[in-house]
């Protein structure tokens, strides 16, 4: 009877480490995957901010960005309109 023990202690605790070691190796990858999204979003966030430096234009400059727009044809009457009135309300 006690011959038999040995080898199943053994097995139990070998069986936990690797468990843990395993459990370990899965946060770590986690978190390396999380720094790797929170690095892609500031890297995106920098780049929305870069283009949306032309915001800072005064209304009649973007207003009269829209008209060429409109003139083109990239913008619907209905589209040039909305764009115009927000334009105006953030005035």
């Amino acid at each position: 009877m006690f011959g038999r023990r040995r080898p199943l202690v053994r097995a139990a605790v070998v069986g936990g480490a690797a468990y843990h070691i395993g459990k370990r190796n899965a946060q770590n990858q986690q978190a390396q995957q999380d720094q790797a999204d929170a690095d892609q979003a500031e890297q995106d966030d920098q780049a929305t901010a870069g283009s949306k430096g032309g915001q800072s234009k005064s209304p009649a400059d973007r207003i009269t960005e829209l008209q060429h727009l409109h003139d083109s044809g990239a913008l619907t009457d209905e589209e040039f309109a909305k764009a115009k009135q927000k334009v105006i309300a953030e005035m």
